[in-house]
């Protein structure tokens, strides 16, 4: 099953790009959804046009799971997860968690942590190798991290943001991380993830990139505000499609960053 996901994620790869949509009138994509490699969260009660749109994207390759988790509806922000595992806070009831342990692939493990940082998505930046973490998580769920989600686990902060999973997205293709991200946290990130680092926003200028979009290694949904500019420096740095990092993204990079400061 995992070499026929891979192959149909790949056959994928050519034809995708950032999407823009809307939970219900919101643009906060990544609060309400969980994607990742191997299946995507999605919160009850949006609008079909939401739900059409990610299903005719990810519902032939991944397996898209409506849930809730401790009753509330911004499933991208409580949980945290990869294509190894998924972790969800203290709070998720036992109907819910067999619930998305029955939709999720028979090789993606689920466990509950007891974590006083429960919004696990707003403190946890993750892809499928790395976990970048806030520095006050737990021993117990720095050691889940390792056991569940197979990751390394790196402690720090974005320059004056340390909710890592509210400023920043990665995948195993690149990082984006808020505009004011200082140069040097960035280096330090490249070089942590091994993967391309770049500053930018979503949703018109917001810095929280991780909230205003979700993505994997192959496609990204963002909020319907998100400029044309925007949208080609995530498709750069994501290597969406055909779109690979060039001189004119980092070009509109640099205009966009200057234009916020």
């Amino acid at each position: 099953m995992a070499a026929t996901l891979v192959e149909t994620c790949q056959n994928h790869e050519s034809d995708t790009m950032a999407l823009r949509c809307q939970f219900e009138s919101c643009n906060d994509i990544g609060v309400f959804t969980k994607l990742t490699n191997s299946y995507c969260l999605v919160g009850i009660g949006a609008t079909a046009n939401f739900y059409s749109l990610i299903e005719a994207e990810l519902a032939d390759v991944i397996p898209v799971i409506h849930c809730t988790i401790g009753g509330l509806r911004i499933v991208g922000r409580c949980t945290v997860g990869n294509r190894h595992g998924l972790l969800v806070p203290e709070s998720t009831t036992d109907l819910e968690l067999q619930h998305i342990r029955n939709s999720l692939p028979d090789s993606v493990q689920i466990r509950r942590v007891d974590e006083r940082l429960s919004a696990l998505g707003n403190v946890i930046a993750v892809n499928d190798h790395v976990a970048l973490v806030h520095a006050e998580i737990s021993p117990a769920t720095e050691k889940a991290l390792v056991e569940v989600l197979k990751v390394e686990v790196f402690r720090m902060s974005l320059g004056q943001h340390s909710l890592l999973g509210s400023y920043a997205t990665i995948t195993s293709q690149g990082a984006l991380v808020a505009a004011k991200t200082p140069p040097e946290t960035q280096r330090e990130l490249a070089s942590l993830l091994q993967v391309p680092v770049v500053a930018g926003t979503v949703n018109r200028g917001s810095e929280l990139v991780g909230a205003g979009m979700a993505a994997n290694d192959w496609i990204a949904f963002c909020g319907l505000d998100t400029t044309s500019t925007e949208l080609s420096v995530i498709e750069s740095i994501f290597k969406l499609g055909d779109h690979v990092p060039t001189a004119i993204t980092n070009d509109l990079r640099d205009s966009l960053i200057e234009s916020m400061l």
